[in-house]
């Protein structure tokens, strides 16, 4: 049995985490993930991430566990996963040819230790035509992802250039991860 769990149904970031180590263990938080009024777009990731970590370390204390949320904010607007293919539309609309930010939040518990940081990506998406829009949304694709995108799957054509990490965008910031598990301890340097 790992000592590791993430706290995420995400394969994404169980794919990510797997460039870490391959020694953790999967257990989806149940946790009512609502935001408090007036929180800061940038601020969201790191609560969410806290909240999915802590239900799931009241049920494994002995455990690290690891929360992580990504948003995806444009104009101050927190960009979520999209309700329907309307909703997919109207995000990708709204990403055509601007720059939005990417931000992962993380969170790490560990005994009495807690540690959580988030990183940002600036992401810059090319201007879409209508048709490029109806064929990525046909892929099915953007249906469980923030912002109506995957940088890492067929919505890396849409995607003109990124400044920052680009794993941060796939929702789990690695470099930085590995880093936080260290200092904690929890991995040897």
């Amino acid at each position: 049995m790992s000592s590791i769990i993430l706290a995420s149904k995400s394969p994404r970031r169980q794919e990510l985490l797997h460039h870490i180590t391959d020694d953790f263990e999967v257990v989806v938080s149940e946790a009512e993930e609502t935001l408090p009024k007036g929180i800061l777009p940038e601020e969201a990731p790191v609560y969410l991430s806290r909240i999915k970590a802590q239900a799931v370390a009241g049920e494994h204390p002995d455990k690290v566990v690891i929360g992580a949320d990504t948003v995806v904010i444009l104009d101050g607007e927190v960009l979520g996963k999209p309700r329907d293919e309307d909703d997919a539309v109207r995000m990708l609309l709204a990403l055509s040819g601007k720059v939005h930010t990417v931000v992962t939040g993380c969170t790490i518990l560990s005994g009495r230790q807690i540690a959580s940081f988030s990183d940002r990506t600036s992401v810059e998406f090319y201007a879409l035509s209508d048709r490029e829009i109806e064929e990525y949304i046909a892929t099915g694709e953007p249906f469980d992802k923030a912002g109506a995108y995957g940088i890492q799957g067929k919505g890396s054509v849409l995607v003109k250039r990124i400044e920052g990490d680009f794993f941060n965008v796939m929702g789990l910031p690695v470099g930085r991860l590995k880093r936080e598990l260290v200092g904690l301890g929890v991995l040897p340097v």
